[in-house]
């Protein structure tokens, strides 16, 4: 019976790379995903490329293939990555670079490109947004972003025509591994029961360290060994979509049933119907067993057809945040600074500064003194960091809390020191459902050749 094994490479934007490589030398894979892209992860890379139209992929691209990259000169292992973000034919080219820089010409590159649909966003301002209600034209004038989660069909396609790497922008998560999968099995994308095994399989993975006890552990309750070492699991998926997932042995970290059960469960609202842009999932019949080999099998996984939606995730700029902090320590440390934030409530409401949210903190152990607090009484803090945030829909009014509590140098309780203030600007995501008919979904060669999917 054929098998395939794949590999997790990353479950967020910002992971490691080590557990990767690891899985690349040592795991006797076929495909690694390296899946980096959340909601507002992809807004920001559109705000970087409408800075920057170089921009707009992962900023962790670059590092990562460059050490994996040389790997596959003696592991051939195909990458699969939703590191292009907001501009994954800028990723492609990237990749090829580092590519040829290690003398690899022969590495074919995909690009898979459609699921940004901003350009045609305006078509769709009378849809309600699906967290407040609210008709998408609410926003219009605010909005910097527009990606569809698509499939893994065009992953697929470009998989049969040749790609060694495939670099796409918002493919759904477990998509990412349903491409691949498909693929070697040479399975219909109209096999809805076979599409919901993959997506129990992508589902697993595509945390990375999460299924592996990076996300299990709490101490005392849950104890998992050596989390500095937590590896990034392997699957195996069998012909008849059983599957088993594994770590690399004489790791860190924690595989087994109950670690299996959290991630199957995890954002999962309703199991029996998990949506996605290939299949409606059903894990409710789902069994979890744990082998004598130190792997787990997953059972019993199936599928009902998709709906032919897709969620598009819109992003949009609501507003900006001004945040500043002062220290005040020694005697009497927490009446000044809550002094402090009397003056500065104060001088908001002198200034008239129009913020839609205030929020005051007194934070603080022993950051100013050290293990020094702990000859202070317990019950009297021995320092205290101030911290105010608003919320404001300019820049310029974000900015004016920081003047504020930095003025507290000289016009506030004594003592104060060590401000920091910052402004940034706030990326919010509204979701709506648009038909999957409406995307053009096409891969890109390294090279400049389209194929429409």
């Amino acid at each position: 019976m054929k098998k395939l094994r794949i590999a997790s490479g990353a479950g967020y934007a910002g992971d490691r790379i080590e557990p990767a490589l690891a899985n690349i030398v040592h795991g006797n894979v076929d495909y690694i995903v390296f899946e980096c892209l959340a909601e507002r992860t992809i807004a920001l890379a559109q705000k970087d490329k409408l800075e920057d139209p170089s921009k707009g992929y992962n900023h962790l691209l670059e590092y990562r293939m460059e050490k994996v990259i040389p790997l596959l000169k003696d592991h051939p292992v195909k990458v699969i990555t939703n590191m292009g973000a907001a501009n994954p034919i800028a990723a492609a080219q990237k990749i090829n670079e580092i590519a040829l820089a290690n003398n690899m010409p022969d590495l074919r590159i995909a690009a898979v490109v459609g699921d940004d649909i901003l350009e045609s966003i305006e078509s769709y301002y009378g849809l309600d947004i699906m967290e407040t209600g609210e008709k998408l034209e609410t926003v219009k004038d605010k909005i910097i972003s527009a990606n569809a989660y698509i499939g893994g069909r065009a992953i697929s396609e470009a998989l049969a025509a040749g790609a060694d790497i495939v670099v796409t922008g918002r493919v759904a998560d477990p998509s990412l591994f349903t491409g691949p999968i498909m693929h070697e099995f040479g399975k219909s994308y109209d096999d809805y029961n076979f599409l919901g095994k993959t997506i129990v399989a992508g589902h697993l993975l595509e945390c990375g360290g999460q299924v592996t006890g990076g996300y299990f552990a709490d101490p005392g309750h849950k104890d998992v060994e050596a989390l500095w070492d937590v590896p990034f699991p392997i699957l195996t998926f069998n012909e008849d979509g059983s599957m088993a997932i594994e770590k690399l042995p004489n790791t860190g970290g924690l595989l087994n049933e109950a670690t299996v059960k959290e991630q199957l469960l995890y954002e999962i609202q309703d199991p029996a119907n998990y949506t996605t842009p290939d299949t409606v999932a059903d894990f409710s019949n789902v069994a979890v067993r744990e082998n004598g080999d130190g792997t787990v099998s997953i059972l019993n996984a199936t599928g009902k057809e998709k709906t032919g939606t897709l969620k598009v995730s819109v992003g949009y700029v609501d507003g900006y945040i001004g945040e500043a902090e002062i220290s005040y320590g020694g005697h009497n440390c927490l009446p000044r600074a809550r002094l402090a934030a009397e003056i500065i409530t104060k001088r908001i409401e002198l200034l008239g500064l129009p913020y839609r949210e205030v929020r005051t903190d007194h934070i603080g152990v022993n950051s100013l003194y050290g293990d020094a607090a702990l000859h202070f009484d317990a019950n009297v803090p021995s320092e205290v960091r101030l911290r105010i945030a608003v919320r404001a829909q300019n820049e310029e009014h974000a900015a004016a809390i920081g003047r504020e509590v930095e003025a507290l140098y000289v016009n506030g309780p004594a003592g104060g020191g060590g401000v920091r203030k910052t402004t940034t600007k706030v990326v919010t995501v509204a979701s709506v459902l648009v038909p999957e008919e409406d995307l053009n979904i096409a891969i890109c060669w390294e090279g400049g050749k389209h194929e429409t999917v």
